[in-house]
């Protein structure tokens, strides 16, 4: 190996890691703003270029996870424990990969009317990418560590509203919804956007390990 290649293991670990991790978790936020956007319109076009762009952004997050992982296999040095550094990538793609996959579900099964529950769960999804992107900031030198952790609070208290929402919005199916099949279209559709907020407390979680082994 030469000396560039010997110097590329010892670069300031700042240069590499955190960089993508804020592409990622910004990334989150316009998926987020697409998924606000498409419960909220009834105009067939713009549901089809949201749901596009919503494809395209989750492309964009597996490209930069899959960079993660790169990096994770090309240096020796790394900001904090590699276990984590995987974790926390991982959880940020399963935020974009279900998100993704709400979206997809609404297609797929020709959802045409947007319930409040739907629509409040998408809001509490873009809440999470918002504290998700916003700890992940402050990762890079762990000086405000204040920011992280009332994140990693308001993402949990987030997880736990939503959980509430799909509970009462699944019993009210169960109870009104005398079609099958809406049913199942429905239950599906709450399934993927409370799985999503999971995800950001997931994420949430291996911040909070970072906090307690570096801080």
């Amino acid at each position: 190996m030469g000396l560039n290649g010997i110097f590329q293991y010892f670069v300031p670990k700042d240069r590499k890691f955190f960089p993508l991790f804020e592409q990622a978790s910004a990334n989150l936020i316009k998926l987020g703003e697409a998924l606000i956007e498409l419960v909220n319109t009834n105009d067939e076009n713009k549901k089809q270029e949201l749901n596009k762009l919503i494809e395209d952004l989750e492309h964009r997050g597996d490209e930069l996870t899959h960079q993660i992982y790169l990096e994770l296999g090309k240096n020796f040095i790394t900001p904090f424990d590699r276990e984590d550094i995987h974790a926390l990538a991982s959880a940020i793609d399963d935020i974009a990969d279900f998100i993704h996959g709400s979206a997809n579900r609404m297609q797929l099964y020709n959802v045409k009317i947007m319930t409040p529950p739907i629509k409040k769960l998408a809001e509490l999804i873009l809440q999470g990418c918002q504290d998700v992107d916003k700890a992940v900031g402050e990762l890079k030198n762990l000086k405000n560590i204040r920011v992280i952790t009332d994140s990693c609070v308001r993402i949990n208290s987030m997880e736990n509203q939503a959980d509430y929402i799909f509970d009462n919005a699944v019993g009210e199916l169960f109870e009104h919804e005398k079609d099958a099949i809406t049913l199942i279209k429905y239950k599906e559709v709450l399934a993927a956007l409370e799985t999503a907020t999971d995800k950001c407390e997931d994420a949430a979680n291996v911040m909070e390990t970072i906090l307690v082994k570096n801080a």
